[in-house]
């Protein structure tokens, strides 16, 4: 007969991954608090975009008030000297007023979301671009490149560069060229095979070096430039737009990603459960994108949530140099520079928008480096 006797329960409860994470997240009191101010953050940018959008905005960042102008923060407006419709919406000017008279707490709060979408497109940019190039680097890195790729990947390049440089013909006419020549490439590759024929075009094939060595000879070539020197070159070139800044900063930050995921696909290539997918025949794209990409992304995170202050302050110091987002959109960086010429006469017009970029940058980066410790595997055990 069996035994009727309840099972002993386990001593303590067991947790789910999240479960688990949150427990030791919460114990990282600054990392928590950098979360509650980046959510903070992500609410006003949002509210700031309702409220700053559209034909007749609650509050108009772009209202000029000239008889209003450098107004200190809390004052109260003229009423006898302004239109209704100038009137700010709560009755007073939170953060004072700017040179032109238009308040500035309207202002802060159209840059906060333009701040929030360039950090968050650039570093989805590098994201992409860090997880392609190091994962067929550290998974593909041991195979060679022929010389007629390498040719055509230069060409392609080139085309690429043209084409952001707004040269759309040469540029298009490069990436058709590169396609055509990888295409007659590899029928001479196989004219090449047959014994005694087109003897020359086994010079094409010739390995020149491998995929890893190529990826990771290009990421050190694009270390060794500044990367705001970079940025500021290739701004200067492209017309201002704040889609063309969302775009060059991901273009120029992507390799502290790559190298990243590079270490822990080298890593993961060799773990048992990648040999076991091989071995039931599974595909290689699956490998990466199923198995291996989800156990690579712990530091990926990290480096991308640090990347979003890196991307936020980087803006404002373009906008500051009057190169970032042009006008009419609002940024913290070009309030900060309308202030300079005023620091003394109105100092809330740099203390506002500094104060504001610190608090964020510092946020993201408290909250990285809380992510960072709560993903390490060591901690985890000694928790």
């Amino acid at each position: 007969m069996f035994s009727k006797e309840p099972i002993e329960k386990p001593a303590a409860p067991r947790e789910s991954r999240w479960q688990e994470f949150w427990r030791l997240f919460r114990k990282n009191r600054l990392a928590f608090l950098g979360l509650l101010i980046f959510l903070l953050f992500f609410l006003t940018a949002v509210t700031g975009l309702m409220l700053t959008s559209g034909r007749k905005p609650l509050f108009d960042p772009a209202m000029v008030r000239l008889e209003e102008k450098l107004r200190p923060p809390l004052s109260r407006p003229n009423w006898g000297a302004l239109k209704p419709e100038a009137i700010p919406r709560l009755g007073v000017y939170l953060f004072g007023t700017d040179d032109l008279g238009r308040d500035v707490f309207s202002r802060m709060m159209q840059g906060a979301w333009v701040s929030l979408t360039v950090g968050f497109i650039a570093v989805g940019i590098s994201v992409a671009i860090g997880i392609l190039l190091g994962g067929i680097s550290g998974y593909y890195g041991q195979n060679a490149i022929r010389l007629d790729q390498m040719i055509a990947v230069f060409i392609a390049m080139a085309g690429v560069i043209l084409l952001l440089s707004q040269n759309h013909m040469s540029g298009i006419l490069l990436l058709f060229v590169s396609i055509l020549y990888f295409g007659v490439s590899q029928f001479l590759k196989k004219k090449a095979r047959r014994p005694g024929e087109a003897p020359w075009a086994r010079i094409l094939s010739v390995r020149a070096m491998s995929i890893d060595t190529l990826i990771m000879r290009f990421v050190d070539i694009m270390l060794c430039f500044p990367s705001f020197l970079l940025i500021l070159t290739v701004v200067a070139l492209l017309p201002p737009s704040i889609y063309n800044i969302m775009i060059v900063i991901g273009l120029t930050s992507w390799m502290g990603t790559t190298r990243f995921v590079r270490a822990e696909f080298l890593s993961l290539r060799e773990q048992d459960f990648v040999t076991a997918a091989r071995a039931l025949g599974v595909g290689d794209w699956r490998i990466i994108f199923r198995h291996m990409v989800p156990n690579a992304v712990a530091p990926v995170l990290v480096s991308a949530t640090i990347g979003i202050a890196s991307a936020i302050l980087t803006e404002s110091a373009l906008s500051f140099l009057g190169l970032g987002v042009p006008p009419p959109h609002a940024t913290w960086g070009n309030i900060l520079n309308d202030g300079r010429n005023y620091i003394f006469d109105a100092p809330w017009l740099t203390f506002v928008p500094g104060i504001a970029i610190l608090i964020v940058v510092l946020s993201f980066n408290l909250f990285g480096e809380g992510l960072r410790d709560v993903l390490n595997p060591r901690l985890r055990e000694r928790s």
